[in-house]
């Protein structure tokens, strides 16, 4: 559908500031914590450490933008610039697979903010956050929520992700607006049969979990 400037072909390190960053300054904000089981007997664990790490705002959506054609159902997602995946590069991986992950293919997504409130929400912030990467105006009324949220990391990340999805059959899109960012730089929109792209989560070549989640979920509810 859409592709801006593609000619990223590799994410530099300008400086790495980690050992004298605050753990409570940046966009994730890193808890250290020492912390004790309490017990029912009134006894305690010993004393170990904990890292929490939360983002700004707490949760997020995720939205599952698709659409009706003579083939079944296509799913719409994004290629993105991931610098977290792509920093794997070089390191000692369990199960090494050679690939690069400078960009990483993925639904439209986005952080809830303050005011968004229950169920309202969680429809106002995905119609917002469809409308902002995908280019399609759609109202809360449209979303469709796909269960509770889930952790993708719940050892580490307090974040949970709620899964939604919107039929945008028969609309027309406009330019997405995109946020600015060079993260933007590159991003792709492209449109899948449902089952295809499924079955490409689980051979890990797109490896998402909020995607595959929430083809799962609504597969699942489908008639």
């Amino acid at each position: 559908m859409r592709s801006n400037n593609t000619s990223v072909t590799d994410i530099e390190i300008i400086e790495d500031f980690s050992p004298t960053a605050r753990c409570d300054e940046g966009f994730l904000r890193v808890r250290r914590l020492r912390c004790q089981n309490r017990r029912a007997d009134g006894s305690a664990s010993k004393v170990y450490r904990v890292d929490v790490v939360d983002r700004p705002r707490l949760d997020a959506v995720a939205v599952l933008v698709y659409r009706r054609g003579a083939s079944g159902l296509e799913v719409l997602t994004r290629m993105n610039l991931r610098p977290a995946a792509f920093f794997r590069k070089g390191k000692d991986m369990a199960v090494p697979d050679g690939r690069s992950y400078l960009r990483v293919e993925e639904i439209v997504a986005g952080l809830l903010e303050l005011e968004d409130k229950g169920e309202e929400g969680l429809r106002h912030r995905a119609a917002e956050e469809v409308r902002e990467e995908a280019g399609y105006v759609v109202s809360p009324e449209e979303i469709r929520l796909l269960g509770a949220g889930f952790f993708v990391a719940p050892g580490i990340l307090s974040e949970k992700v709620f899964p939604a999805a919107v039929d945008v059959t028969g609309k027309q899109p406009q330019t997405p607006e995109g946020d600015g960012s060079p993260l933007e730089e590159g991003t792709e929109l492209r449109w899948h049969p449902i089952e295809a792209l499924l079955a490409a989560c689980r051979r890990g070549e797109v490896p998402d979990a909020k995607t595959e989640i929430a083809i799962t979920r609504l597969l699942a509810g489908q008639p």
